[in-house]
């Protein structure tokens, strides 16, 4: 009796918690400028929470909190309306419930019901627990996304409300989940102009991988905040005071950098904390006089803050006359502070901060009917993916790949012989342009025109060239083509078109071989294709066939021999199996497989991995890439023979593995006791002076008594460069070592990297 009572408290409490993040959802509803549809969301509300009623969260919590948690994103951070934020509240209800997306569209009509649709098809695969599925579904991910760009800001809002709820996770599931918001979420965020959703995802993600480093930054943020308040202050003193007299409407914000983009700094750059000058930044928010001197305002905001701080000469970026193409419209000028610290000012309007804090759902129209109107920039970038989905790619990480090409990339400007003003992402090449042009144009390219200057088809662009591509009839696509091509449409022509001609030449290829192996009498099986390849180096059979049809590789006495000595081998490998050894040893090593196997099997992925000396040096790999040691962040990767590598959790490598095979990441923790020594590589910089390699030697072998390995110096004009290989067992000797060599007169950067 008494239970059932507690039961039915906890029922009722968990109502009224219910009732009152709904509510708050309304509220902020109401406070929005779009039409009040309340009773819609309202029967979608209750809809759902009669769907999901009893279901909890990992985290104990009743699960509709979850979908009124991304509505309430999807209205607020992203700025959308009813038709959205019912169907946030519904985007679990077919995955989740025996609800269909018929009984969705019976009940709330069409347009929700297939944006639900879309939300429901990539659930699952690159975004749950079936690893093999990832490029399927992130072409489903994209497909429904230019169907309706609802779908994917949707799909962030989730996303971002998931992160913001990770801590409930296991700590694989964690890095799974991270490395899928830092590999797709945070740059499709990016992408559609949603910079402070970005931001987030990156902070969360970072928040979980480097929890210690996290934390280490924040501390100094906050420990810094007083002084940088009072630069602030100061600085904006006399830009308020010139705005006032011009009689505009505006107001300033302090906009600080991020953990994670301070970290990444640091990391790039070699540098600590206290070396990163553009921590604060000075963001100008006007309300212009007329939609038609919305330009003009910044511009004249521009030249009178000038008159106040010296402008740097080459860091204005004006993203107003050219926005970028998720529509982002600002323009940004540094200034030297009386500090003389550089500060970057960034100048708005009001519209345009609405499209940076919203990207394309603040300038989103709909029409009757549930087509979007032309939006120019994202229609181009939408057409481009519907390019790239046209030809599927041969591997799912090769596709995620080509995609972030194209997610990533930030904007320059080229001008077409014409003087049409073209959009290209940075670092593009006259191949790229070429592409971008027409596929004729570039499968036909030999050269470019940059600024009437002659140059090849590696040669990158810079914002502004005027660039003419020549073209010739015999010109064919070359292999090495794929090494100048940045973009993810030339890449992807690129290499539509060599797997055409390796096809044709695959076919000639196998003819040719028929008819060679047929006149020598030997049979055309496994053994003789294994033969050629291992002769001619090739990893596949089909590079051997393209490399015969292509007269690559012509057939004669190499390969005859090569046969010849396998028929003598042959018969010497007949005796040994007549005395059964070969028999014996085929049973051995297939028993030493499968125990392999078994024990690999074993690991469980959902507990943490102990990193003892003992596992390091016999059944763990460290991973050449990145060069884990103890102390570093790290996770464990089973890779396809069963074998555990470790991985710095930042590294590259391990980032797409991450978002690839999510399943096979286990989560790791070291538990060594300096027995082992590992390979690291320290950089130092300064000013050169007598007897410097002589101290730097001394800091390391005599004080640290620490074993280097090599050391290269440089000098140029009094300034030293110098790299330090030596053996450590841990960060914590990393740390000491740095700390000790910077205590050194004179010199002024110490780091570990990556060699």
């Amino acid at each position: 009796m008494e239970e059932n009572l507690e039961l039915k408290e906890k029922e009722k409490a968990e109502e009224a918690m219910i009732q009152e993040a709904f509510q708050d959802l309304l509220n902020s509803y109401l406070a929005t400028k779009h039409r009040k549809r309340v009773e819609i969301i309202t029967k979608a509300f209750n809809f759902a929470n009669q769907a999901h009623k009893g279901i909890k969260r990992r985290s104990g919590e009743p699960y509709i909190l979850h979908p009124i948690a991304v509505a309430k994103i999807v209205c607020t951070e992203i700025g959308l309306g009813s038709t959205s934020i019912c169907s946030a509240l519904l985007h679990d209800v077919v995955e989740d419930t025996d609800y269909t997306v018929e009984d969705i569209e019976n009940i709330f009509g069409p347009k929700i019901a297939q944006i639900v649709d879309g939300l429901t098809k990539i659930s699952g695969g690159i975004f749950g627990d079936k690893a093999s599925a990832q490029a399927e579904n992130f072409k489903k991910l994209l497909l429904t996304m230019s169907d309706d760009i609802r779908v994917i800001l949707i799909k962030i809002a989730d996303r971002l409300h998931n992160m913001r709820t990770l801590g409930s996770m296991l700590p694989s599931k964690q890095y799974k989940i991270t490395g899928e918001t830092m590999y797709i979420y945070a740059p499709l965020a990016n992408r559609l102009g949603l910079y402070k959703i970005k931001t987030e995802l990156e902070n969360l993600s970072f928040k979980y991988e480097h929890p210690e480093e996290y934390a280490a930054i924040e501390k100094k943020l906050e420990a810094t905040a007083a002084e940088r308040d009072k630069v602030f202050k100061e600085f904006t003193a006399p830009i308020r005071a010139q705005l006032d007299k011009m009689g505009m409407k505006y107001h300033i914000l302090a906009r600080v950098k991020s953990i994670y983009s301070i970290w990444n700094k640091m990391q790039t750059k070699h540098v600590p904390f206290e070396e990163i000058y553009d921590i604060l930044a000075v963001r100008i928010i006007f309300t212009p006089k007329s939609l038609e001197e919305e330009l003009n305002d910044c511009f004249d905001i521009y030249v009178a803050i000038s008159k106040i701080y010296k402008p740097h000469p080459d860091r204005l970026r004006d993203w107003v006359s050219h926005p970028k193409a998720n529509g982002y419209q600002a323009l940004h000028v540094t200034l030297m502070g009386n500090n003389g610290q550089w500060i970057e000012v960034q100048i708005r309007s009001e519209r345009m901060n609405d499209v940076a804090e919203q990207g394309f759902a603040a300038h989103w129209k709909y029409k009757e009917g549930g087509g979007s109107e032309d939006e120019g920039e994202l229609e181009k970038w939408l057409r481009t993916i519907k390019e790239i989905l046209d030809d599927p790619q041969p591997d799912a990480i090769d596709f995620l790949d080509t995609i972030k090409l194209n997610l990533f990339a930030s904007e320059i400007f080229v001008f077409t012989p014409k003087g049409d003003l073209k959009t290209m992402p940075q670092n593009c090449t006259a191949l790229d342009f070429a592409f971008s042009l027409h596929t004729d144009i570039g499968s036909h390219c030999i050269g470019a025109q940059v600024n009437h200057k002659l140059v090849p088809l590696s040669h990158k662009l810079q914002s502004g060239d005027q660039v003419e591509i020549l073209t010739s009839k015999s010109q064919r696509v070359q292999p090495e083509w794929l090494n100048y091509a940045t973009t993810a449409r030339a890449r992807a022509k690129i290499a539509a078109i060599l797997r055409k001609e390796a096809k044709a030449y695959q076919k000639e290829g196998e003819k040719i071989l028929a008819d060679f192996l047929k006149e020598e009498g030997i049979r055309m099986d496994e053994t003789a294709m294994i033969k050629l390849m291992r002769l001619h180096n090739f990893h596949t059979y089909d590079e051997l066939l393209v490399a015969i049809g292509s007269k690559k590789l012509t057939l004669g006495d190499a390969e005859r021999n090569a046969f010849k000595e396998k028929q003598e081998k042959s018969w010497k490998k007949l005796l040994s199996f007549s005395f059964g050894n070969g028999k014996e040893e085929k049973g051995a090593n297939a028993e030493k497989d499968s125990q392999e196997k078994g024990q690999a099997e074993k690991i469980d992925t959902k507990k943490i991995l102990k990193l003892t000396e003992e596992a390091i040096s016999k059944e763990y790999i460290m991973a050449d890439c990145c060069h884990p040691i103890p102390g570093d962040d790290v996770l464990g990767y089973i890779n396809e023979n069963n074998q555990v590598i470790i991985h710095k959790r930042q590294c590259p490598i391990a980032a797409r593995l991450k978002s690839s095979y999510g399943n096979r990441i286990i989560a790791t923790q070291w538990d060594t006791h300096k027995e082992l020594s590992f390979l690291v590589t320290i950089y130092i910089k300064g000013i050169d002076s007598v007897g410097l390699l002589n101290e730097v030697t001394q800091v390391i072998s005599r004080q640290l008594n620490v074993n280097i390995r090599k050391l290269t110096m440089e000098t140029d004009d009094g300034i030293f460069e110098g790299r330090i290989q030596l053996y450590v067992h841990d960060v914590d000797d990393v740390r000491t070592i740095c700390n000790n060599l910077k205590q050194v007169k004179n010199i002024k950067q110490v780091s570990r990297i990556e060699d």
